[in-house]
């Protein structure tokens, strides 16, 4: 038998994790510094990262200098890059530098939060944390919230709050089949895609999800959601719950959310407001009034990890009734009980997972380094940029801004004469690859009305005016 060899320390020493710490502090430095020099979107071909890594993992040791190795030469090359001056793609989503070493120690730390006993810190500070920033948007103190992962998350949350109030909590005891009037939820045909997931995960099944139609600015139809609502308790169903969106994916359009509110409490449903991009906003008063009638709702998300710039993951629900949430979602095994019970928020019962990162360290960090006056500058910069654009879109024909532009998301098409339909399509698919093929700007495309257009989403932390300006001479170009 060979001799059995002293092993190596098993884990990363403290001094080592200094030594290592600074360099990837470094890496990630000179990345934000240089990324503007990077094609956007990654050049890489289905498959090749993966042809690339070992099938295997490794027996022996290797050192972090071999995943530096690999950041730098596999890594990389096939990542796209988000925090580009030039992203209009999808949603700003901002990682703050001072969100990130937020949520850098916040792993540090290692705290786990399976209760208020396991970490005291994690659950005061989530709760502070998402009291300051409804404060910041305007919001009363009846609100109460928690940090989750996502806004589908959160909006599957607000389903299961939605269901378990129609029930009384029969949903709970005797699951979807307790034998009562189906439940019904309605929201934009404009509505994200989690919504329905969240329905559909929530129980409601596909044949009672409603999406009602939109009016000329792309947002809810009040008078079509009263009629649907009547139509549907008139034939024995029971209207549950409503979704109204601040600031939809495609247009930012802003559903009317004092109607929706009056809709819903003629059948007691819950109302629900999905601001997940656009809730950022609020910070600044005067858009305050696209989220009018807010205060009569029963659950917010918010995702500051978008426009606001909190690193990913970071998404705040609030509800009025955290009682029904708790009620709805705890579980009490006897090795979690403590003395503390009772007196404190114990998270696990307001989320699905029953361990919780520290998140709050990273909004917290975010908050406290710039305040909320330069958080508010900043959106304001973007909410200028945006306008910029849509007025140089707006003065040059045959270019048509096809949507408000009450944020930051900015929706045109390029339309020559006599071109039209599937032309039409063809034409808008062209110019938006022929801008991708250049590297210089990543935009997505979008369906109005089943047809193709161009939805330019500004709000990244490093975008000046000077970015947006050679979008629009980008645009140009590519359709000369």
């Amino acid at each position: 038998m060979p001799p059995i060899e002293a092993p190596d320390a098993l884990s990363m020493t403290p001094e080592e994790f200094r030594r290592l710490g600074h360099r990837v502090v470094d890496w990630i430095a000179d990345y934000r510094a240089g990324v503007a020099s990077r094609p956007i979107q990654s050049r890489t071909q289905p498959g090749d990262l993966l042809a690339a890594l070992p099938a295997s993992a490794p027996e022996r040791p290797e050192g972090f200098d071999a995943v530096l190795r690999d950041l730098d030469a596999l890594l990389l090359p096939a990542t796209s890059h988000w925090q580009h001056p030039r992203f209009f793609a999808y949603f700003p989503s901002n990682g703050d530098l001072a969100s990130v070493l937020g949520d850098f120690l916040s792993t540090g730390l290692g705290a786990l939060g399976l209760s208020w006993q396991t970490a005291p810190a994690l659950t005061e500070l989530e709760q502070r944390a998402t009291e300051w920033l409804a404060q910041l948007c305007g919001l009363s103190p009846a609100w109460r919230g928690v940090l989750q992962d996502t806004a589908s998350t959160c909006s599957f949350l607000a389903m299961v709050c939605a269901r378990e109030r129609a029930t009384g909590h029969n949903a709970a005891r005797a699951g979807m089949q307790h034998g009562d009037a189906p439940l019904v939820v309605y929201t934009s045909a404009e509505a994200h895609s989690s919504i329905e997931k969240a329905a559909l995960l929530a129980g409601f099944g596909r044949a009672h999800f409603r999406k009602i139609a939109v009016d000329a600015a792309r947002a809810l139809d009040a008078a079509a959601l009263a009629a649907a609502m009547r139509a549907d308790a008139d034939a024995g169903l029971r209207p549950c719950a409503v979704v109204a969106t601040t600031g939809t994916t495609a247009t930012t359009a802003t559903d009317p959310i004092a109607a929706c509110a009056v809709a819903a409490a003629a059948h007691g449903a819950w109302l629900h407001v999905d601001a997940a991009m656009a809730g950022s906003a609020m910070l600044l008063p005067e858009c305050r009034p696209l989220w009018d009638g807010v205060e009569r709702a029963d659950s917010i998300v918010v995702n500051p990890h978008k426009w606001l710039g909190a690193a990913f993951d970071c998404s705040v629900f609030w509800v009025r009734d955290d009682e029904l949430l708790v009620r709805a979602l705890s579980t009490n095994p006897s090795y979690l009980r403590t003395e503390a019970d009772g007196r404190v928020r114990n998270y696990r019962d307001w989320s699905i997972a029953l361990g919780r990162r520290f998140r709050a360290l990273k909004l917290w960090s975010l908050l406290r380094t710039h305040g909320a006056d330069r958080l508010r500058a900043r959106l304001r910069r973007d909410l200028a940029n945006a306008r910029w654009l849509a007025d140089q879109a707006a003065a040059a024909p045959p270019w048509r801004v096809l949507a408000p532009t009450p944020l930051q998301t900015v929706v045109l098409r390029h339309e020559p004469p006599g071109l039209a339909g599937d032309d039409l399509d063809r034409h808008t698919l062209g110019w938006l690859a022929r801008v991708h093929a250049t590297g210089e700007a990543w935009l997505t495309p979008t369906q109005l009305d089943g047809r193709w257009a161009v939805r330019i989403s500004i709000g990244a932390l490093a975008t000046e005016r000077d970015d947006v300006a050679a979008l629009w001479q980008l645009l140009q170009d590519a359709v000369a």
